[in-house]
């Protein structure tokens, strides 16, 4: 089952509940863009190979490539999303709730931004949708525990693949390139590193971008009073979704490029490249596999590999335990407040618990 861009522009023009949730989804991906995508530069530009502007619009180009491309070849991460939950009963009550889920989610990720702090969007969206599920069912019948086990089969991927893979490349690099100068192979891996740093941002967009469009076509089926077991993937919707992540990732990053790439490990440019390398393939992975991981767990963990693989004390333990403490708290906090602002929605628009 499709929508063809007509039928979408009718169906949120005569729907306010979904015209909302369109315009809070288009809000989450532009945030993605802006909060999480850095992460995906952000070595690139802490070991000097580009410049932090050049860094940014070469990954607003990667994301959007990434949205574009992989979905065209295998959508099944968007599935996932899509059969994650089930908002039963009124579809009125349940386009309320996916608009709070993205409320909250955006609150998240912003909240997290100002202190610098690299979160997962993708876990903060699994979590508010499961959260205003919960609140519209009045329980866990809305939860499909089946497509939550592929989550957090991906949480425990993407933390123990991005690391352990970090470390071999690391490893590996510096046993093939041990008897070359610094000198000689800094240009090369200035280079390669500019390349890792591009497939990092179009994994990205690949793994990121189609959450975002389960969660479109969550809500647009919604509001028809539809229920579909598997969808297609319109056109309209990959560009619509690419050209929104692109513009959040133009916007920039700086903090959290500074806490991913500067504050934990100091890397030079060849293990910068295998950081980004490494977190690539990982994705690459995932998103074969239709399991829906965290760009940001990925990456980061890749990092400490990297870091771990020279010394265990190159590794700044101290931001790591941040990042793993807001990791932590994604879960319940982005559950809690979808719960919440669903029940808010609902007493305001339905005069009742």
């Amino acid at each position: 089952m499709t929508v063809s861009f007509g039928g979408f522009v009718s169906q949120t023009i005569s729907n306010p509940a979904l015209l909302v949730t369109v315009l809070l989804t288009l809000g989450v991906i532009f945030v993605n863009g802006w909060t999480d995508a850095p992460n995906a530069i952000a070595t690139c530009v802490s070991t000097r190979s580009m410049k932090a502007r050049s860094a940014i619009a070469m990954a607003a180009v990667a994301n959007f490539l990434g949205v574009f491309i992989m979905t065209e070849l295998n959508s099944t991460v968007a599935q996932t999303i899509f059969n994650m939950v089930s908002f039963g009963g009124s579809t009125e009550k349940a386009a309320v709730a996916l608009s709070s889920a993205m409320g909250a989610i955006v609150i998240w990720a912003v909240a997290a931004w100002s202190f610098g702090i690299p979160t997962s969007e993708s876990h903060a969206l699994i979590a508010g949708l499961s959260g205003a599920a919960i609140c519209v069912n009045g329980g866990l019948s809305g939860i499909n525990f089946a497509e939550w086990g592929k989550v957090l089969a991906g949480l425990l991927l993407s933390t123990l693949m991005g690391f352990v893979m970090g470390y071999v490349t690391a490893k590996t690099t510096g046993s093939l390139f041990k008897n070359f100068s610094r000198q000689k192979t800094a240009a090369a891996f200035k280079k390669a590193q500019i390349f890792g740093g591009g497939a990092m941002a179009f994994m990205h967009g690949a793994q990121d971008g189609q959450k975002f469009m389960g969660v479109f076509m969550l809500g647009i089926f919604l509001s028809g009073g539809k229920s579909s077991e598997q969808f297609v993937v319109p056109f309209w919707l990959i560009l619509l979704c690419s050209v929104t992540m692109s513009l959040g990732t133009s916007v920039g990053g700086y903090r959290i490029i500074r806490s991913v790439g500067m504050n934990m490990v100091h890397m030079e440019k060849y293990e910068g490249f295998c950081a980004d390398i490494a977190g690539a393939l990982c994705l690459l992975i995932s998103s074969f596999s239709g399991i829906p991981v965290s760009t940001t767990h990925t990456k980061t963990t890749a990092i400490m590999g990297v870091g771990a693989a020279k010394r265990m004390s190159a590794v700044n333990w101290r931001a790591v335990k941040e990042m793993a403490v807001a990791w932590i708290v994604t879960f319940p906090a982005c559950a809690m407040l979808g719960w919440l602002t669903a029940k808010i929605f609902l007493i305001i628009n339905f005069g009742r618990a």
